[in-house]
């Protein structure tokens, strides 16, 4: 399952980590982040908890950028 979320980070650097750690995720079979357009799209584990995972994303987001949100 595929799924968009709108995000808001202050640079393109930090959008590429982010997008990293997203990857790294448990759950998350692919990620990208796009600077530009503010969107994190997530492409979810079969059978993954979209809310479990998108906790551990954000968490994991947080620790590049502290400030930065996720609207999931």
């Amino acid at each position: 399952m595929k799924k968009t979320y709108k995000i808001e980070v202050d640079c393109a650097n930090c959008a590429a980590k982010m997008e990293e750690a997203a990857k790294k995720t448990e759950g998350v079979k692919d990620a990208t982040v796009n600077f530009m357009t503010l969107k994190m799209k997530v492409e979810f584990e079969e059978g993954a908890d979209t809310k479990e995972v998108m906790d551990r994303v954000f968490k994991a987001c947080r620790k590049i950028e502290p400030d930065c949100e996720i609207d999931y």
